[in-house]
């Protein structure tokens, strides 16, 4: 059995680091330089040069982080919408620059939502109609550009209510995405349910994957194998999939992906 290749998330500098490393298998790449609003309203032309010189001859998938700093996506203000729309324009303008082929998005279901969402008739379809609403031009543009919006899960404790979301649209181009960590997190400290539930629901639409460690009380993005994940479920449900998602450690310290790449090569789950 061929083993899934691993890459990883990582800003321009970082990427000079590991350029060999990310080109010697084409190992799916997400870019984190362009998530920052001062990077966006700047001219980030420069950037996304570094990027083409850094990849060339590069064919693996390329991707970045959307904006998400400051906003959800199903605000109620107008005004925000409009700035949140802006903003993932600007997103979707840097992957057309640098060719990149999916944009990482937050999901909006919070805790709170879970708890309450469904304690007042007709509160979902509110919540549906005000993502859609943000977010129905920016699929649309997505789709002209080749690029698939994933969703990460956040706070999310019922992985299905993401699923279910992300399926209204009824377009290729807004996909699943999962971050262990988050999962991790959710699962011990607000009753999710493990991580390989979140990627068994997610099934063939998962796009993408943050892989990162975790202790199940907060967001830690630790190396491989410092946390306490049981990454041989996490594995298995990944390789039931039909197609392969885009496989990114997401690491707080980039000097630890070395060492998790270590852990998951010996424990046979992934070069």
């Amino acid at each position: 059995m061929t083993l899934p290749v691993i890459g990883a998330a990582l800003n321009n500098a970082e990427l000079a680091a590991y350029q060999d490393w990310i080109l010697e298998k084409d190992r799916d790449l997400e870019l984190q330089s362009f998530v920052r609003a001062e990077v966006l309203d700047d001219d980030w032309g420069p950037l996304a040069a570094q990027v083409r010189e850094l990849l060339a001859g590069y064919k693996g998938r390329l991707g970045i982080h959307g904006p998400f700093w400051g906003f959800t996506i199903d605000t109620q203000d107008p005004m925000v919408r409009h700035a949140v729309q802006t903003r993932f324009d600007q997103g979707l303008d840097v992957c057309a620059a640098i060719n990149a082929s999916h944009m990482v998005i937050h999901s909006p279901f919070s805790t709170w939502d879970y708890n309450n969402l469904d304690g007042c008739v007709g509160a979902r379809d509110a919540f549906y109609t005000r993502v859609h609403q943000v977010m129905d031009p920016i699929v649309k543009r997505a789709e002209t550009l080749g690029v698939t919006l994933v969703m990460e899960n956040i706070e999310d404790i019922n992985p299905a209510d993401r699923r279910e979301l992300c399926q209204s649209f009824g377009s290729s181009a807004l996909q699943l995405s999962i971050d262990t960590g988050h999962a991790h997190y959710a699962h011990g400290s607000t009753g999710a349910p493990p991580v390989d539930y979140f990627v068994r629901d997610a099934g063939e639409m998962l796009a993408h994957v943050h892989l990162q460690d975790a202790d199940g009380y907060a967001d830690r993005h630790w190396q491989i194998g410092v946390g306490n994940i049981l990454w041989p479920s996490v594995f298995a449900a990944l390789g039931a999939l039909a197609v392969q998602p885009r496989l990114i450690l997401e690491l707080e310290d980039k000097s630890g992906i070395p060492a998790s790449m270590a852990y998951l090569e010996a424990k046979g789950l992934g070069q």
